[in-house]
């Protein structure tokens, strides 16, 4: 029987994640659920505390870096579906069963289209052009769900990259064409552009998107990330 491990990440989330983790089980079966693993990096706010006082979620403590993080929760899982999911974003109801019925149709792999919280039309746009299967439209926080076989035969997350390990990931995953999109949507925070201006942001999310096109390392992406946006 097929059931789901969801994973979280998580740095600094006070204001979240207790919303995230109550949305999760009132849109989901608990036939479904294995577990709900939050993997902490070590946050200085109130996030372990509000974690550790929820019943039926696991908490486990890494070094930061979220590719660290979702490995130690793969480890840790028991479901045979892994579904890796950013503190911030709320999947639509009934998640769990959507994500079934891809694995059960053999598609290994894939996430949901999404949609920002926010209704500046540049992020609508982008929200819209989610729902395609192009490369390019990919990212994290569409949340990503993968069988735990093909995760471990690709080799989890890369802990090279402190950042882009998502993209990293679905780049093998489309390389071996083993990827959909469920047309349904998860919806997203916009507080990064709200902080940041958003063609500032969306500019500097360009340049590291091309600069790994072009070959720079995950310390050059980390620079810059740690530069511009951090």
């Amino acid at each position: 029987m097929n059931s789901v491990s969801i994973i979280i990440p998580m740095l600094n989330e006070a204001e979240n994640i207790k919303n995230l983790l109550d949305h999760l089980m009132e849109n989901a079966s608990d036939k479904n659920i294995a577990e709900i693993i939050v993997v902490d990096g070590g946050s200085t706010d109130a996030s372990v505390e509000i974690v550790s006082n929820l019943k039926h979620i696991q908490l486990l403590h890494s070094k930061k870096g979220r590719a660290k993080q979702m490995n130690l929760g793969a480890k840790a899982a028991t479901g045979n579906i892994l579904y890796f999911l950013h503190a911030d974003s709320f999947p639509p109801k009934d998640f769990d069963k959507y994500i079934i019925q891809e694995i059960n149709k053999n598609n290994l792999a894939g996430c949901f289209r999404m949609q920002f919280e926010s209704n500046h039309w540049w992020l609508r746009l982008a929200s819209w052009l989610t729902q395609f299967s192009w490369r390019a439209c990919r990212g994290g926080d569409q949340s990503q769900f993968i069988s735990k076989e093909l995760f471990h035969e690709i080799g989890g997350f890369n802990e090279g990259y402190t950042i882009y390990e998502d993209n990293i990931l679905i780049n093998e995953l489309y390389a071996r064409k083993q990827f959909v999109v469920i047309n349904k949507k998860i919806k997203t925070s916009a507080r990064r552009y709200q902080e940041h201006g958003i063609w500032k942001l969306q500019f500097h999310f360009w340049a590291i998107y091309i600069k790994k096109w072009l070959g720079a390392s995950a310390d050059d992406l980390y620079l810059y990330y740690n530069k511009h946006i951090a």
